[in-house]
């Protein structure tokens, strides 16, 4: 688990880092190319190697079938002891001579050929003679040359490479013999073994140099992307006076010129989309506190003529009637315009409080309940036992209950409506769920815009503003909470407010599903 964890730390520190994979990019492929010329020049060296001692060795060959030829000398073919006494001198005589300081010796009478005088077939005594094979002693019985080839000869219990050489060769006499010479080739192994060390070590070394000086030309390189990178996160999270340092005239400096010229022109746009919505909050803010003045003059005008309709004819009473009620939408539309501007303006200060979560719910239905019977709506109702406490401000989470529910009832099409309140370790909870219209994908994305509404055409009797589900979520975030929705076509919605229990606390897990009313 321990290593698990430090793989997938350093995976991630290589993903992340730029100059990290660079490095790792280059000393690859540099270890790579140098593995690549290290073998060709070992295999190179190697054959070169190979070849002059071959060629070494067949030269010396030659010297010995001439110092051969000087023992035969004045030997006559048909005395058996001479021949065998000349024939043991050969042996010593070739190792005693040359420019190898190891050689062994192998005289052997042809096996292709009687031995009517039973001469000798002497050999070095540390000569392994099964070195010399029956498919070579025909190579050499058939050729008019000096054959050779590699074997594997054993020194002090370790194998080493070296050459067998074999010619043939006439005694006096007519007697046709064969004469090998076993050369090893310890010295060029060591010598091959040694370039092979020291091609590892330069290697090593070499990857080592090239390693240290990417990671200064990365460094070099990699720094100014950096540095971009953390102005960029410096200039997102406010500080838009930030700029890159241009130095010299490289592609470098062309790439932190651009960069500040950008910087510059957003930072322009930001300033100007700052005035406008200063301006545009002030104006909203300004119209609606000095509308209040003439439509508090008009509320008690409409609410006086409202009180005396009795008295009107039937359009009169009617027109009282309609002005009281559009008097009435005007107030809270001003009224949520004014609450917008305190939320853009960073002007709402909550006041929070301990307060019981079914209670409040309570308290809503109780407000609500006069225009759920006028549209026939049955309020189901599903509250735990005992007090659900939270910490919050609750004439805002009342306004949020009093949303949810009224926009519930609206787009029920008269089927029940479900409340369902619940709480955990850490979070409380509260869904409305309808089986009305719903609402598609499209509008699911716009449901807490402003002034959006589902279905503008369709006929609505509450007089909504296009403002309640915006100014909801925004006292859920106050209270470091969660509004959310789910809905589909003819299925209704499901909106669920979930809270934290405490303001210093975190929230958790909701504890009640986000479902529809169809849904298992």
């Amino acid at each position: 688990m321990f290593i698990s964890r430090i793989f997938k730390a350093a995976l991630g520190r290589f993903r992340s880092s730029l100059q990290l994979r660079a490095l790792a990019y280059t000393v690859a492929l540099s270890g790579s190319a140098l593995v690549l010329l290290g073998g060709v020049l070992s295999v190179s060296i190697g054959n070169g190697l190979f070849s002059t001692r071959t060629e070494q060795a067949i030269l010396e060959s030659n010297r010995a079938s001439y110092a051969v030829s000087r023992i035969f000398a004045g030997v006559s073919g048909s005395d058996q002891k001479q021949l065998n006494e000349a024939l043991e001198e050969v042996v010593p005589e070739l190792e005693s001579i040359g420019v190898s300081q190891s050689r062994q010796v192998a005289f052997l009478y042809s096996t292709g050929d009687n031995n009517p005088l039973r001469l000798n077939s002497p050999k070095s005594l540390t000569l392994d003679e099964a070195l010399i094979t029956a498919e070579f002693r025909d190579r050499v019985h058939f050729s008019k040359t000096v054959q050779s080839q590699t074997v594997q000869i054993s020194r002090a219990g370790e194998s080493i490479p070296a050459i067998l050489v074999g010619q043939k060769f006439t005694v006096p006499g007519e007697a046709k013999y064969e004469l090998y010479l076993v050369y090893d080739m310890h010295n060029e192994q060591q010598t091959l073994g040694f370039v092979q060390r020291t091609l590892v070590l330069g290697g090593l070394v070499t990857l080592i140099i090239i390693g240290f000086f990417s990671f200064l030309v990365t460094s070099w390189l990699v720094r100014p992307v950096r540095d971009a990178a953390e102005v960029s996160e410096l200039i997102a999270s406010g500080d838009i006076d930030r700029r890159l340092p241009v130095r010299g005239s490289d592609v470098i400096a062309v790439l932190a010129t651009s960069f500040n010229h950008m910087a510059d022109s957003v930072q322009e746009k930001i300033i100007a989309m700052g005035q406008l919505s200063t301006m545009q909050q002030r104006f909203v803010s300004d119209v609606s506190h000095e509308l209040r003045t003439p439509l508090t003059t008009m509320k008690l005008t409409a609410d006086f003529l409202y009180s005396q309709k009795d008295s009107f004819d039937d359009l009169s009473k009617r027109s009282a009637e309609i002005m009281r009620s559009q008097v009435d939408r005007f107030d809270k539309l001003l009224a949520d315009l004014l609450e917008i501007s305190r939320y853009d303006a960073a002007g709402v200060k909550p006041q929070y409080e301990v307060h019981d979560l079914n209670g409040m719910v309570g308290i809503a239905l109780e407000a609500i309940q006069q225009f759920a019977d006028s549209k026939q709506v049955y309020l189901d109702v599903e509250i735990p036992s005992g007090a659900v406490q939270c910490e919050v401000d609750i004439r805002r989470i009342e306004r949020i209950l009093n949303n949810l529910l009224t926009n519930a009832i609206e787009h029920s099409e008269g089927k029940p409506v479900k409340i369902r309140v619940g709480q955990n370790e850490s979070a409380v909870a509260v869904t409305v769920t309808d089986q009305g219209i719903g609402m598609n994908e499209a509008e699911l994305e716009q449901a807490f815009e402003r002034f959006w509404r589902a279905d503008p055409s369709r006929k609505r009797t509450t007089g909504g503003t296009g403002l309640g589900l915006a100014i909801s979520i925004e006292d859920a975030q106050l209270h470091n909470g969660m509004l959310e929705v789910t809905a589909a076509p003819n299925l209704g919605a499901c909106f669920r407010l979930t809270l934290p229990k405490r303001q210093d606390i975190a929230m958790g897990e909701s504890p009640i599903p986000l479902k529809l009313g169809t849904e298992t």
